[in-house]
């Protein structure tokens, strides 16, 4: 069964294609730009390419996007199409070459607006049930992809599952704020309590949303690392986020001041992940437990996959603060 790939000059992209390679399983990468795991040089934006590209094709990724950092670089022209024109000549042409399964890369940038509780309320607890409020465009087209998605699947009967992954990009936060009060590292360790996952899970879900999709039929799942809260703490994290970890990993306060490293004092969001894990059988391996197994050990938190694949960036261009755009 060949499975293309969709933006495998990108970080997910280059992931999966990897991963495939070494399964000895038959792969096909696509994007705009080459790569080493690269087949075919074009744009999704272009159908006559895409339809080429369907050739014995059984299954199809769907990771090429625009992202969040391109919000400051590119028009909102640009996002819708790439985002939405590009995934619509996928899914045609993926149907009318009878594709048994097709998986598109999402964002759980979707949420957005619902992701930021008032002052004094509580975290959120985000599923599947949350109503999408996106706050920009990208969260906008990644959402009016998603429903192209179900249209195909009511309308043409091809099997689609939507995961809305959560970070996982290896890159600085985008807020200066948080860049300047913690290290990369620490950042993102604390991220995996809530809102972050590595990207060698991130192909495990969308490996096995290709097996499952034909079954299931369609289907939206927050793809994000398991969190160790639950309903209970979501007052306590709006309060005292560090305390409530504190109790949960007695541990981790003297594992964290040996590297000088620091708990957020807020979190305002949880993923929850339980349907993928549900239905899917995934099993993601990277969460914060395995953190603090790491920092015990000596050891580098980030999967094997995830340092191979490193950092690639958003922009050609160089930015006055870092890698983005915050100064032309």
């Amino acid at each position: 069964m060949t499975i293309l790939v969709t933006g495998s000059a990108g970080h997910l992209g280059e992931a999966l294609l990897r991963t495939l390679q070494a399964r000895g399983s038959p792969a096909r990468g696509l994007d705009l730009k080459p790569s080493p795991v690269t087949d075919a040089v074009g744009s999704i934006v272009d159908p006559g390419f895409v339809r080429e590209q369907m050739d014995g094709v059984a299954a199809v990724i769907h990771t090429a996007t625009l992202h969040k950092p391109h919000v400051a670089t590119h028009s909102k022209r640009d996002f819708v199409d790439t985002n939405v024109t590009g995934t619509l000549n996928l899914l045609e042409a993926a149907a009318a070459a009878g594709v048994k399964s097709f998986v598109f890369s999402s964002t759980t940038s979707a949420f957005g607006a619902q992701l930021r509780p008032e002052a004094g309320q509580a975290a959120v607890w985000v599923t599947e049930e949350l109503p999408p409020v996106p706050k920009n465009i990208y969260g906008t087209t990644k959402l009016m992809a998603e429903t192209l998605c179900e249209l195909f699947f009511r309308e043409r009967g091809l099997p689609v599952v939507v995961l809305r992954t959560s970070r996982f990009f290896p890159e600085d936060d985008d807020d200066p704020a948080l860049r300047s009060a913690y290290p990369l590292d620490n950042a993102q360790a604390n991220e995996l309590l809530y809102r972050r996952l590595d990207i060698a899970d991130a192909v495990s879900a969308h490996l096995l949303a290709v097996e499952r999709a034909p079954k299931i039929g369609f289907a939206r799942y927050i793809v994000s690392a398991t969190s160790p809260f639950e309903l209970h703490h979501l007052a306590a994290l709006a309060d005292d986020a560090a305390g409530v970890v504190r109790a949960l990993y007695p541990d981790c306060a003297p594992l964290y001041a040996a590297r000088g490293w620091r708990l957020f004092p807020q979190i305002d969001r949880v993923y929850v992940n339980a349907r993928a894990r549900r239905e899917l059988g995934w099993r993601p391996e990277f969460d914060f437990a395995h953190v603090l197994q790491s920092l015990r050990g000596g050891q580098d938190f980030r999967s094997t996959l995830a340092r191979q694949v490193g950092s690639k960036g958003y922009h050609d261009a160089v930015f006055d603060d870092g890698p983005y755009p915050v100064a032309f």
